[in-house]
């Protein structure tokens, strides 16, 4: 896939052979990429400010980066170009291999002010008769970026990125007259990340972006496709610019062996992507569940609880689900704060309160780091899976938590149970995404712009009490649990 704007010239070959001369000789595919990448308008400025490049590991996706760095430096005489990388030694590692290409290169070399290393920081300054350009290495970071006004910024593993991320970043050059964004990474393994609408707009063909991407198009779901992939050779050539000059086909071969990548051959050596999350819209409908609320909705009876925290831990969110009197479900958020050392201290308040017939928590998610304090007070699984106990906790596997998901979307779509209308779930269904969980789906948390803790606390709290009602026994006073 290769969509670019129309351009008028281009700074690419210049780019190629100031790289050249600094002992940085590009493969025929990375020459193609400077050379659309860097078009230019009539007016002289980028046809594409943004370049997104996505090629599987070790085909030479760093040389790209290399030479429009040195380009920017010595040929653009872009004043501020920042290099970020997901991790510190990445970023690192990228310092000291240009260093190496400037410092054996004596006409470059003899154009630097110096080279510094610092406080988390690596950077080249140009003499100021050369133009006094910058580079500067980061790792990224909520923060950083932020407060820099550059021409060119270089993200990395740009399947790392996220939203927050992006805000600090992208700012930076909005007060450049003819600044430029250069994205490089493979796939992501999470199919919320930021990195899709990225892909989406390339293969759109939106303006202004120039993208590549040489992986295949292959059904992850279909082991018929997998197995195929692995024995068919053009695809690999097709999927990898670099095989065969970079890359050994042996080296290929063997990935290609159960004993090698295995099933995930076509992530890692085809750059297969997974399916990208969908809008929870898509799966609940808004006006169903706003169709459902009731003021005076209450439990009446057994019922369960559950807790769910977001990615970022700034907030936690207990629920509850059970039937009222007219046996039709009721769900409700009963506390919602900030952070997450309230949360055991509740969940034994509300244990000791309601005599809970299950406390759900998906040990997966982030709230599996309250399994260590909550067992300290008495909060944990029960002793016989066979025979759990009031209170006990309800930990999903992975395929309880797309049944319940899919669950709670028929119950809605059916109208067997109701709500108190209250806006934080109503915005969490809003905002929610799914994620792919096997063949079904499951709510996905890692979204920037959301939290999503009440409408998954609501979840969880519907399957604990569907899976563990069972366990009560005893007859009940239908107005114990009013709340």
């Amino acid at each position: 896939m290769a969509n670019w704007p129309d351009y008028v010239t281009t700074a690419g070959p210049e780019a190629i052979d100031l790289a050249k001369s600094a002992g940085l000789h590009l493969d025929p595919w990375q020459q193609f990429v400077l050379t659309h990448g860097l078009g230019e308008t009539a007016e002289g400025l980028w046809s594409a400010p943004k370049l997104s490049v996505w090629v599987p590991r070790q085909n030479g996706k760093g040389a790209i980066l290399e030479a429009r760095a040195l380009a920017g430096l010595f040929l653009l005489r872009e004043r501020l170009i920042l290099w970020s990388a997901h991790e510190f030694k990445t970023a690192a590692e990228a310092f000291i291999r240009i260093k190496e290409l400037i410092q054996g290169t004596p006409h470059l070399h003899k154009r630097v002010r110096r080279y510094w290393e610092g406080n988390g920081e690596q950077g080249i300054e140009l003499h100021q008769s050369a133009g006094g350009s910058r580079l500067r290495f980061v790792a990224r970071s909520r923060g950083s970026g932020r407060g820099f006004s550059g021409d060119l910024i270089i993200l990395d593993e740009a399947q790392e990125l996220t939203g927050a991320q992006m805000a600090a970043m992208l700012p930076t050059i909005s007060a450049r007259p003819n600044a430029q964004v250069l994205f490089t990474g493979t796939p992501p393994d999470d199919p919320t990340a930021w990195c899709y609408g990225l892909k989406e707009d390339g293969e759109a063909g939106v303006e202004r972006l120039a993208h590549f991407d040489w992986g295949a198009d292959l059904d992850l779901s279909s082991m018929r496709e997998i197995r195929e992939s692995r024995r068919n050779v053009d695809l690999w050539y097709s999927c990898n610019p670099s095989l065969g000059i970079r890359i050994r086909h042996e080296t290929v071969v063997d990935e290609a062996k159960a004993s090698g990548l295995g099933d995930r051959f076509p992530i890692e050596r085809l750059g297969v992507w997974h399916p990208r999350a969908a809008d929870g819209p898509s799966v609940m409908r808004l006006e169903d569940w706003e169709a459902l609320a009731d003021l005076d909705s209450r439990v009446s009876g057994p019922l369960a609880i559950a807790v769910d925290i977001t990615p970022d831990r700034a907030m936690s969110s207990i629920a509850l689900y059970g039937l009222r009197r007219d046996e039709l479900g009721h769900a409700e958020v009963i506390d919602r704060r900030p952070g997450t050392d309230w949360v055991v201290e509740r969940l034994v308040q509300l244990k000791k309160r309601h005599n809970p017939v299950a406390i759900g928590l998906d040990a997966k998610g982030p709230a599996g780091s309250l399994l260590v304090d909550l067992a300290k007070v008495g909060i944990k699984p029960p002793d016989d899976p066979e025979k759990p106990k009031r209170g006990d906790l309800f930990i999903p596997t992975a395929g309880e938590v797309a049944a319940a998901c899919g669950q709670l979307v028929d119950a809605v779509a059916q109208s067997t149970m109701r709500h108190i209308d209250q806006q934080e779930t109503t915005d969490a269904l809003r905002g929610a995404k799914t994620r792919p969980l096997g063949d079904a789906w499951a709510w996905g948390r890692r979204l920037s712009n959301v939290d999503i803790s009440p409408l998954v606390g609501i979840t969880l709290a519907r399957a604990a009490f569907v899976t563990r009602a069972h366990v009560v026994r005893e007859k009940y006073d239908p107005l114990a649990n009013i709340f």
